[in-house]
């Protein structure tokens, strides 16, 4: 019936016969996608079963093709709008353009320009898309309002909160979601909200970004937006590449209005949260209720993102941030995360009796030699003494000698540890050697396992004084 359906469309708008119809992948909406050729001529056709959302596509598609928006041209549509014929724009998304950024969390200079690109247009769809749109023609909601918002935080309790099994009291959970209602509200205006802006719904065509599955949109605030690219879970953007992406957005939007960055930060986060629990919903009811593996899979990354936001302070919400730290430490949950906590490995060691072997097997990590530093093992008054010791380290403090060099030990270790984190990696082995390992490579491996575990305290560090017998473990906070 589809087939046939899209074929009598495709012919009688082009004029010719099919000769071929490929269905592709499908996302998570109900909506069949095919690409069809013929003589000369190859479009995508698509099948929808929701005919007031098939209307509010084909109605968005064409005001923004107007405006000048990048998005795919839609050529004609059945009488009821159950199929229709749209621009073949290829098969690549900016999901799978910036892979290889998303897979390592380094982004090349491509993937960054790609991504700058595309947040850099988002003012203009929220802005320019906006005039003269009949937000009438939306579906299933005309505007953010009290009730989506509502509707989004029942799906998060329903769909994802109570498919855990978690204990919790429903009336004071109800109570912070109006709370945040009334924050998420606290600013209108007549901009458009793509509503699920993120990477899988951007096409890259010749090197340009084509905005596509905008039909849920409605009229709303900016925050929404930026909150689904820059934090979409999968993504994984580092922090300093999010801050580039954020002022790439700012400017962009300095176009249309003034921006004050205070309270646009400050109401950010809100957002960010908010579309957290709407996307941990969407996991839920399309992995738990539809079984189907994708988005369970995208869980943990979710639930990595609510552990970030929830290091910062939401005092509007206290009972439901309370909640959101017990479901984040869920054996379920906690359990996925230790397995991918670093290990950090330290070890001081005398060269003489060799280097330490990496037991993780990779590679040995860094080795730093402390030999150029003043060798307090030359005093005899010392030799009782380690690196652990006060005489030991008031000599060694005593010129800055020690300091200086542990300093830029602390930046290139900081870095790798930043990356391990952001790249999943578990194991990571740091060395300090001395002629003897009791006095230097001690107070150097000291000093790091310190530092590392104030600065990182979501890794393990394992510190070990080789020549001494000496272990300390340093767990996570």
């Amino acid at each position: 019936m589809v087939i046939e359906g899209l074929t009598q469309l495709y012919q009688s708008f082009t004029g010719s016969s099919v000769t071929n119809i490929t269905e592709l992948p499908s996302s998570g909406s109900n909506r069949r996608y095919f690409r069809i050729r013929g003589e000369g001529q190859t479009l995508i056709g698509v099948s929808g079963t929701s005919k007031e959302e098939n209307h509010a596509f084909l109605y968005m598609a064409r005001h923004f093709k107007e405006k000048g928006l990048p998005v795919p041209e839609v050529y004609c549509s059945s009488e009821d709008e159950s199929f229709y014929l749209q621009e073949d724009l290829g098969d690549m998304l900016l999901f799978q353009a910036i892979e290889k950024g998303r897979t390592s969390c380094v982004y090349s200079s491509e993937e960054r320009e790609l991504l700058r690109k595309t947040v850099a247009l988002l003012p203009a769809f929220q802005y320019k898309g906006a005039e003269g749109f009949d937000f009438s023609q939306c579906y299933p909601q005309p505007e953010f309002n009290r009730r989506s918002v509502l509707w989004d935080l029942n799906y998060f309790k329903y769909c994802f909160l109570k498919a855990t099994g978690m204990d919790f009291q429903e009336n004071r959970l109800e109570d912070d979601f109006q709370k945040m209602s009334d924050v998420l509200l606290q600013n209108t205006s007549n901009t458009f909200l793509y509503r699920d802006f993120q990477s899988r719904n951007v096409m890259v065509k010749e090197g340009a970004p084509y905005f596509i599955d905008f039909q849920g949109g409605r009229k709303g605030p900016v925050y929404y937006d930026v909150a689904s690219f820059l934090w979409q879970a999968k993504a994984k953007y580092p922090h300093e590449l999010r801050q580039e992406l954020l002022q790439d957005y700012l400017q962009s939007l300095r176009n249309y209005t003034e921006v004050d960055e205070g309270h646009f930060f400050s109401q950010l986060k809100h957002f960010i949260l908010f579309r957290t629990l709407q996307v941990l919903g969407a996991y839920g009811f399309r992995g738990y209720f539809e079984k189907k593996p994708h988005f369970i899979q995208s869980v943990p990354f979710a639930l990595n993102n609510l552990r970030e936001l929830l290091q910062e302070d939401y005092p509007e919400y206290p009972y439901l941030c309370s909640v959101l730290r017990n479901l984040t430490e869920l054996k379920q949950f906690s359990e996925d995360i230790r397995k991918r906590i670093l290990e950090v490995k330290i070890v001081s060691f005398a060269y003489k009796k060799g280097i330490p072997n990496d037991p993780s097997g990779n590679g040995g990590g860094f080795v730093f030699d402390c030999r150029a530093i003043d060798n307090p093992g030359k005093y005899e008054r010392y030799n009782h003494f380690t690196g652990l010791d006060e005489p030991v380290i008031q000599f060694l403090e005593s010129n800055h000698e020690i300091s200086d060099f542990l300093q830029q030990a602390y930046v290139m270790v900081d870095a790798s540890v930043k990356r391990y984190i952001e790249r999943g990696f578990t194991n990571l082995m740091v060395c300090f050697g001395c002629t003897g390992g009791q006095h230097r490579s001690v107070y150097s491996a000291q000093h790091l396992a310190e530092h590392l575990h104030e600065k990182f305290g979501g890794i393990k560090v394992h510190l070990i004084h080789r020549e001494q017998n000496m272990e300390q473990t340093f767990n996570p906070l």
